[in-house]
């Protein structure tokens, strides 16, 4: 027998039942077989976790199938039919024009005239400083009073950085997430220019200072819009774990560090505590703090469900799940992008059936043990992960299923998660933040990025307008913020 066909936690809960009629035990034996049976369960259950039923990526999961991620289709490898692909075009202003001429010395005889030509392109790259000299006219007067012409602005030193050399290093270390050794080794290196850790630190700290503006008007667009994603994940400091909150939506993001997690840390952000709209998140507890709608992730549900299928088996789960997953695709086909009156009765009344089946199906709950004086011990019984799941799924019906009734609200909070996702990329490759200022440089920096590929500006572009001291003239048309 496999371990994968043992049911542990029907296993447990037999042995729990066998042990409590022993009579045969001593106390100290049988507390001493409660607390093994205790641990076996624990790790059973952090064994049995995957992609598919927690919140752990698809990379952790042992011997994944990397080749068959979306399950095996019959479509032939490559561009599908209709896909909008990338490739090379000719351009009808070339840069370099090289003419060839025909040997005519390998021509039969005869008389030949120029006819036109054919044209093949080389798309080709050059990589290589531009050095820029300013030279200020001088005036002397007859009595050797000396006259300098002005400067542009920001021409301060004998040499100095460019603003393509600053928006290029920010692009490297904050979006491509390069380290900043290796940005220095591609400077040095491959454009000849020397730009120092100490540099690119300062480039970062610059256009940190310059989007305090972009902040101010990120969070006030999140604010004012009608729905909001939230979420959160650890971040390394120095050896420390703080987390990075995100609040975001289809058009802003905005991200910040902090050493907590719940609601101090979002009350000092400050735009959860004065948003009125629809707050879409994972059912993490602080968020309920707020005076708002709130939506729940179904995508954490169908993951918790599964777990609850592939351990304790019960039935309610894999029913719930296929419910769930009906719902979704009942939206995605109706026009209206909701699913409302009869339809939503009948929905509603499968999914309170299945709350109810699955509550006949749980285990009775376990009695409070009594101490050596045989009191009943005080405090509240710890109840079980999938007993927690259905609990709340019943008594946050209306937040779960806010997708099938307001066409603005998604199924899951898919938005927030993937706005987040390369920190943990960022932290994979540079394993931590050396500090808490670097921290905040990333979220703020990283915020703008999004926000403008959101808005449809290139993160080189948008950089661009930052060092020219200001930001794309989308962010501040209505058009922008449709919520507003």
């Amino acid at each position: 027998m496999k371990i994968e066909e043992i049911n542990i936690t029907e296993t447990i809960e037999n042995a729990k039942a066998l042990l409590k009629t022993e009579k045969r035990l001593s106390p100290a034996l049988k507390v001493m077989f409660e607390l093994l049976l205790t641990i076996v369960g624990l790790l059973a259950g952090r064994l049995s976790l995957n992609s598919r039923n927690s919140s752990k990526p698809p990379s952790t999961d042992p011997n994944r199938d990397k080749g068959k991620a979306g399950g095996t289709t019959n479509k032939k490898p490559g561009g599908q039919a209709g896909r909008t692909g990338k490739n090379l075009k000719p351009v009808a202003n070339p840069d370099n024009i090289i003419p060839i001429e025909v040997d005519q010395s390998t021509l039969p005889p005869g008389n030949y005239h120029a006819a036109g030509f054919e044209a093949r392109q080389v798309v080709d790259i050059k990589i290589s400083r531009i050095i820029t000299e300013y030279r200020a006219e001088v005036l002397e007067n007859d009595k050797g009073k000396r006259y300098v012409a002005a400067f542009p602005v920001g021409l301060t030193r004998p040499i100095q950085y460019g603003k393509s050399v600053k928006s290029h290093a920010v692009y490297l270390s904050q979006y491509q997430l390069i380290p900043y050794e290796r940005v220095e080794d591609y400077f040095v290196n491959e454009i000849q220019i020397p730009v120092s850790v100490g540099s690119l630190f300062n480039f970062n700290k610059e256009a940190y200072d310059l989007l305090e503006p972009f902040a101010t008007l990120a969070k006030d667009k999140l604010i004012h819009g009608t729905l909001i994603h939230a979420d959160e994940t650890g971040i390394n400091v120095n050896g420390k774990r703080i987390w990075l909150h995100n609040a975001s939506n289809e058009l802003w993001t905005y991200f910040y560090p902090h050493e907590k997690r719940g609601s101090k840390a979002m009350d000092e952000i400050g735009v959860l505590p004065n948003f009125k709209g629809t707050l879409v998140h994972d059912h993490w507890k602080p968020y309920y703090i707020y005076a708002c709608r709130h939506g729940l992730c179904n995508a954490h549900h169908i993951r918790e469900l599964q777990w609850v299928t592939d351990n304790p088996g019960f039935v309610w789960a894999k029913n719930m799940q296929t419910l769930l997953i009906e719902m979704r695709d009942a939206v995605a086909a109706s026009e209206t992008h909701t699913v409302v009156g009869e339809k939503e009765v009948v929905f509603r009344d499968r999914y309170r059936q299945i709350i109810k089946e699955g509550l006949a199906e749980m285990p009775p709950a376990p009695e409070k043990q009594k101490d050596a004086d045989g009191k009943t011990k005080r405090g509240r019984l710890k109840k079980t992960k999938e007993l927690n799941l259905l609990e709340r799924l019943r008594d946050f019906e209306n937040d779960a299923l806010l997708f099938m009734v307001d066409p603005e609200v998604p199924f899951t909070n898919n938005r927030g998660e993937n706005d987040i996702r390369m920190t943990k990329v960022q932290q994979k490759i540079s394993g931590c933040f050396r500090s808490i200022d670097g921290a905040k440089m990333f979220c703020r920096i990283r915020s703008y990025l999004l926000t403008a590929q959101k808005h449809e500006v290139s993160p080189t572009d948008a950089l661009q307008c930052l060092f020219d001291g200001k930001l794309p003239a989308v962010f501040f048309t209505d058009e922008s913020n449709p919520a507003v």
